[in-house]
C-alpha cells in the first residue's frame, strides 16, 4: 500500500502540471487577463457568482480562468473561498424597487410606465457565427462608460412593477407580506423539511441554472398546472445597505447588478376571493434572466399546497427539487464515483463470482430431477 500510495501521489503531482499546461495553452499566445474574462465572458462570470453565492466580479473571472472555463467546477472554488471569509454582519433586504435599470421588458404589456428598454439580450439576435468576432481589432471601440446606448447613463425614470399595476385592481393576489422574524441561512445550518419561502428562495437562488431551466420547462409542458407569463424582467444596479450597531446608522456598502423575474400565473378563487392571477419569484446576482425565469416558475410551482392544487409533479416536491438543485453537491456526489472504488468494487465482483458458482453447482441437480420426472 505504501508503493502504491507514493505511486498515486506522484500521478496526482504530474496531472496537476499537466492541467496547468493545458490552462494556459500554446506559450505563444498570451494569456487572457482576468480583466478580459471580467469585461467580455460577463454572463460567464455572473453566473459563478450567483451560483458560487459570492458577488466579487475578479474572484469569480479568476475561477473562471483557474478551471479552464469550467463553470462548475468555478462554482466549486468560489463557494469553498466562501466558506474561508469571516462574517461581520446581514445586510438588509435589497430593495429592487429603487434598482438603476439596465434592462426592463415585459410580456404581458407593450406600454406601461417607464417604458421597455431592451438592454444587452440575445432575444432578438440572429443565432448566426459573427466571424468578424475572430478579427482583432482594437480601433473604433466605445468606451462602456460613455456608450450613450446605456440606459443607466441616462436620467431615472419611475418604473412600477408590473405586479404592482395588477395589483392595484386586485387583479393578482398579494405579494407574500414580510414578518420580520430572522430569516434562516442556509449556509450556516442544514436544510430540513419543510421549509418556508425564505429558506426556498435561498436555495433556488444559488441551485444550478440548468436544473431549474429543465423543471421550469416541465412545468410549461403541464408537470404542474400552471400556465406563465412574464410580468417583468429586470436587470440592473441595487443598492446594499448595512446598519452597523455600534454606530447606530446606515451604511451604503456599494451596488451589486442582479435579475429579477416576476412570473404571472394561472389564476384562483374562492367563494369569498373573485379569480385573480397568482405570482412566482426569481432574483440572482449578475444578468442570468434564464435562472432568474426558470427560479420564478419552479417558485410557483413549489407553492402547490398554499394555493390548495393537487400535486404530482416533479416540480412540486419541494424536498426533490431542493435537495437535487445545488451543482457543488451534486459535483461532489456524482464526480467522487471517478475516484477509486478498487475494495468495493473486489468485493462486489467476488460476490457476483460466488453467486455464479453457486448457481452453476445446482444446475446439475436440476436437470437429474427434471429427467427422473
Amino acid at each position: 500500500m505504501y508503493v502504491a500510495a507514493k505511486g498515486g501521489e506522484k500521478a496526482i503531482r504530474n496531472a496537476h502540471a499537466l492541467l496547468a499546461k493545458r490552462r494556459r495553452g500554446k506559450r505563444n499566445l498570451p494569456s487572457v487577463s482576468l480583466a478580459q474574462i471580467a469585461q467580455q465572458l460577463t454572463l460567464a462570470v455572473d453566473r459563478v457568482m450567483a451560483e458560487g453565492s459570492l458577488y466579487d466580479v475578479e474572484l469569480a473571472a479568476l475561477a473562471v480562468k483557474q478551471a479552464r472555463g469550467d463553470l462548475i467546477e468555478a462554482i466549486f472554488l468560489i463557494r469553498a473561498f466562501r466558506t474561508t471569509l469571516p462574517r461581520f454582519g446581514y445586510a438588509q433586504a435589497l430593495d429592487t424597487s429603487e434598482m438603476l435599470v439596465r434592462r426592463r421588458v415585459s410580456a404581458t404589456y407593450k406600454d406601461l410606465p417607464g417604458g421597455q428598454l431592451l438592454g444587452p439580450t440575445f432575444d432578438y439576435t440572429h443565432r448566426l457565427l459573427d466571424t468578424s468576432l475572430g478579427v482583432t481589432d482594437e480601433s473604433g471601440e466605445v468606451d462602456d462608460e460613455t456608450d450613450p446606448a446605456d440606459p443607466a447613463a441616462d436620467a431615472p425614470v419611475a418604473m412600477p412593477r408590473v405586479t404592482d399595476l395588477l395589483g392595484q385592481e386586485g387583479l393578482i393576489e398579494a405579494a407574500p407580506a414580510d414578518e420580520g422574524a430572522e430569516p434562516f441561512d442556509i449556509t450556516r445550518a442544514p436544510v430540513s423539511f419543510p421549509v418556508d419561502r425564505p429558506t426556498r428562495l435561498q436555495t433556488l437562488a444559488r441551485g444550478d441554472e440548468g436544473y431549474l431551466l429543465a423543471l421550469g420547462y416541465s412545468t410549461q409542458r403541464g408537470y404542474a398546472r400552471s400556465h406563465p407569463f412574464v410580468g417583468e424582467i429586470r436587470f440592473g444596479d441595487v443598492e446594499v445597505i448595512f446598519e452597523a450597531p455600534e454606530l447606530g446608522f446606515e451604511l451604503s456598502l456599494g451596488t451589486v447588478q442582479v435579475t429579477e423575474c416576476q412570473s404571472v400565473n394561472q389564476f384562483k378563487g374562492s367563494a369569498t376571493t373573485p379569480p385573480q392571477f397568482t405570482r412566482g419569484y426569481g432574483l440572482v446576482f449578475g444578468q442570468c434572466e434564464r435562472k432568474a425565469l426558470s427560479m420564478a416558475l419552479v417558485e410557483r410551482a413549489l407553492r402547490w399546497k398554499e394555493l390548495g392544487e393537487e400535486p404530482g409533479a416533479p416540480a412540486q416536491d419541494e424536498e426533490f427539487v431542493l435537495s437535487h438543485c445545488d451543482n457543488v453537491q451534486a459535483t461532489g456526489f456524482v464526480e467522487h464515483l471517478k475516484l477509486p472504488h478498487y475494495v468495493d468494487f473486489q468485493a462486489e465482483l467476488d460476490l457476483v463470482r460466488r453467486m455464479r458458482a453457486e448457481q452453476a453447482a445446482e444446475r446439475p441437480a436440476d436437470g437429474i430431477k427434471e429427467a427422473a420426472e
